[in-house]
């Protein structure tokens, strides 16, 4: 069995440690425990790993946040991957600091990445975790926010966060999305 695991985030040292960039960190955490390693490919940085006999196909978008849906339409085609066999790890203003939320299907929530990504599929219908970096900003600094780095007291919440992120990602590979949701959400 063969999935694509997706991190969203923007490339650049600049967006390193941002917000906006939890998807990548929770895949460079992934691949680390897997004992893999991403390398710089087409539209994307791509490591693939096994757990418990599934191949797991991860990747960072290098089309930048508002763009992530040509990298992962790509990487579908490219690996022939279902799209039932997809999970797109996602910053989410709506979940408080730290909360995870695994969910099979549903709208863009305002986020321009889930938006490209549901124009390109043309389906809703895809597995995303929500990760949960909380909405301390106010009104029209939304931006700024999510672009802005993580705090000294939210790194410490967070690095936990992210391993529990990992374990949820293994699971949704090994038991399916259903025992995973109710397993891990609202925890």
């Amino acid at each position: 069995m063969k999935y694509l695991i997706v991190g969203l985030g923007n490339i650049g040292a600049e967006y390193n440690n941002t917000r906006h960039n939890i998807g990548f960190d929770v895949v460079d955490k992934l691949v680390y425990d897997l004992k893999g390693e991403f390398k710089v490919d087409k539209l994307a940085s791509v490591a693939t790993v096994k757990y418990k006999a599934r191949n797991l196909v991860v990747i960072k978008p290098a089309t930048y946040m508002n763009l992530s849906g040509k990298a992962v339409k790509y990487w579908l085609d490219q690996e022939k991957i279902d799209v039932s066999k997809m999970l797109v790890v996602v910053d989410d203003i709506a979940l408080e600091m730290g909360q995870l939320r695994l969910k099979t299907k549903g709208g863009d929530a305002g986020h321009n990445g889930l938006t490209d990504i549901i124009i390109k599929l043309n389906t809703t219908n895809f597995a995303r975790l929500r990760f949960g970096i909380g909405n301390d900003f106010p009104r029209g600094y939304q931006s700024d926010y999510v672009l802005g780095k993580w705090s000294n007291k939210e790194i410490d919440l967070l690095l936990p966060r992210v391993d529990t992120a990992t374990e949820i990602i293994k699971s949704f590979v090994s038991i399916g999305p259903g025992l995973t949701m109710t397993n891990y959400n609202n925890k």
